[in-house]
């Protein structure tokens, strides 16, 4: 009988009814996916991708492509990434806290918003159509820098390289003065205190830095989709949707459990790696300093590149969006302006007669359904997150804490598209009294949700591991409820990391594509989603001017939640 009261106490049923909920988020869709493949159907799938005359098409092809992208952009953005993380933590260069932000911006910018621009700019007549501004105005563009897996690659890595950036600019902030002048006064010259200390140090940030880019390369829809199908330039992803939406679901579920064994195989073996390094104490208790290397005569020229490149892959994608979405042809970007696309009326020669975006009610509904997807999930991820984070922080190293971790975290192993096909293998049909959620808010909002648990548990754990225990267990001795507690001392405390995750949830959520591609239906429209199809169809004024406002969302947002959070938790002021 003890044991058994010990089982039902609080302590142990809020962590079991935790991992039961994140089970039936995370696992049963990718348990599910997997019986789907199991069945005699399933198996003639599996049968078809791997061993059959069409396996070249479904499997190989695709799966050299991706891997070509995962690889590609890994590098280019460790290449570039590391590179500006030297130049502004370790060097002298000037406005180094002005490279540090521009730095950042392009991982803010959809992939989708920068294979738009490229599309704009660079877009041939090979497949009809109209022709991009360089073609029209004189410059031949050739098939393989307007289509396919050059402009594919340096879309995605102009979108990643920040993402590299932060991760190895922060490795680098760690490197202590004191063991670069150690070794100067050694003797040691640059190239070997670079290859010898910096290297060594930052390695598992390099890693680090590959696994997530390559990750999101393999698992990206939108640039591959936008410039690589029109030229049938397949990967994974769009060979998974194109399964899918095609009905030959069995297939799509193959293709991503394979998609998934790709992505987590790398992360795996990057994981391995890092693991079993040994490790170097850089932060001591004898300051923080950073040592900066002199440029010397490189101190401009650098600079001029660094800004160069933050230029190209954010303030140039986003002009040429503007101008496209303002020009009735895409070959003469800046001149005869006009506003038809964003309020102009429909029934006239200009755009097949189609109104502007703010004059049509299916770009409103889009609209609405997005900043109501993106809060919703924002919301439900934000209460869900600090749930988790706390079970896990305030029972760290327990075995029910660790298995709720690991539960929390294994979205980040799943591509976006992989995992809407899971959940499309899930509650496409109905389950028991259950009705099939397939095509509807509520799966979307539900996906969405379990895909973005990891963020939403990592905010709170980063400000849960700040507050004291001692806080909850004094209020415990007065007769607080787990609830009032939990309302009164732990949210207040923790609300201002709670309200950065969930505006990453949100920012997440209104640009992303991977994720809504296969659950999007014509009674839950999203904004991104709709301009895939109008740039899909050719209307490329009209995707232009919903990404932008995109964009414009994504930075009201980030506006919001700075003043939010400088107006929460006043008490600290004072």
């Amino acid at each position: 009988m003890a044991s058994g009261s010990r089982l039902f106490r609080s302590e142990t049923v809020t962590p079991l009814i935790l991992i039961a909920l994140v089970a039936v988020l995370v696992i049963a869709p990718l348990v599910k996916i997997v019986l789907a493949t199991l069945t005699p159907d399933g198996l003639a799938a599996w049968q078809a991708v791997l061993a059959s005359p069409l396996s070249q098409n479904l499997w190989w092809k695709p799966l050299a492509n991706t891997l070509i992208l995962g690889f590609g952009v890994a590098s280019g953005c460790l290449l570039l990434g590391g590179f500006l993380a030297w130049l502004v933590i370790l060097t002298d260069v000037p406005a180094p806290r002005f490279l540090g932000v521009l730095s950042t911006l392009p991982f803010m910018i959809p992939s989708f918003a920068a294979a738009l621009a490229w599309g704009t700019l660079f877009r041939n007549s090979r497949l009809g159509g109209s022709a991009g501004f360089f073609e029209v105005n004189g410059i031949a563009i050739p098939d393989w820098l307007a289509w396919g897996l050059v402009p594919t690659l340096i879309v995605l890595v102009a979108h990643y390289y920040s993402l590299a950036y932060t991760i190895i600019a922060a490795a680098l902030s760690s490197v202590g003065a004191d063991l670069i002048e150690s070794a100067q006064m050694a003797g040691a010259k640059r190239p070997r205190i670079f290859f010898g200390i910096i290297l060594p140090v930052v390695t598992p940030a390099l890693i680090a830095a590959a696994s997530l880019t390559f990750a999101g390369a393999v698992s990206n829809f939108a640039a591959p989709a936008l410039l690589g199908l029109p030229v049938r330039m397949q990967t994974l992803s769009t060979r998974l949707f194109g399964m899918i939406e095609t009905g030959s679901g069995e297939r799509g579920f193959v293709l991503a459990l394979l998609l998934i064994g790709v992505s987590a195989s790398f992360l795996f073996l990057a994981d391995r790696v890092v693991s079993g390094r040994k490790a170097f104490i850089t932060v001591t208790g004898k300051g923080g300093r950073t040592k900066r290397f002199a440029l010397g005569a490189w101190r401009w020229p650098l600079f001029a590149l660094a800004v160069l490149l933050g230029v190209g892959t954010t303030i140039v994608p986003v002009l040429v969006l503007a101008a496209s979405s303002l020009a009735p042809q895409s070959g003469a970007l800046f001149s005869n302006w006009t506003l038809h696309f964003w309020i102009g009326e429909g029934g006239g020669q200009m755009a097949q007669g189609q109104a502007g975006i703010f004059r049509n009610p299916v770009l409103i509904d889009a609209l609405w359904n997005t900043i109501k997807l993106g809060l919703t999930v924002a919301g439900i991820t934000m209460v869900l997150g600090l749930a988790l984070a706390h079970t896990i922080v305030r029972r760290k190293g327990t075995l029910l804490a660790n298995v709720l971790s690991q539960l929390a975290f294994m979205p980040l192993l799943i591509p976006s598209i992989a995992f809407a096909a899971a959940y499309i293998a899930l509650f496409g049909a109905p389950i028991g009294p259950f009705p099939s959620l397939y095509g509807t808010f509520a799966l979307l909002v539900i996906a969405a949700a379990a895909h973005n648990l990891p963020y939403a548990v990592q905010s709170g754990r980063s400000v849960l591991g700040q507050v004291s225990a001692d806080i909850e267990e004094s209020a415990k001795l007065t007769g607080a409820s787990a609830v009032r507690r939990m309302l009164v001392i732990v949210f207040p405390l923790a609300i201002r990391g709670l309200l950065a995750g969930a505006i990453l949830v949100f920012v997440k959520m209104v640009r992303d594509l991977s994720l809504v591609v296969l659950l999007f239906s014509a009674t839950s429209p999203v904004l991104s989603m709709v301009a895939y199809r109008y740039a899909s169809e050719g209307f490329m004024q009209f995707a232009n001017a919903i990404t932008l406002l995109i964009l414009v969302i994504c930075l009201a947002a980030s506006l919001v939640a700075q003043a939010l959070q400088s107006r929460v938790q006043k008490w600290k002021q004072s």
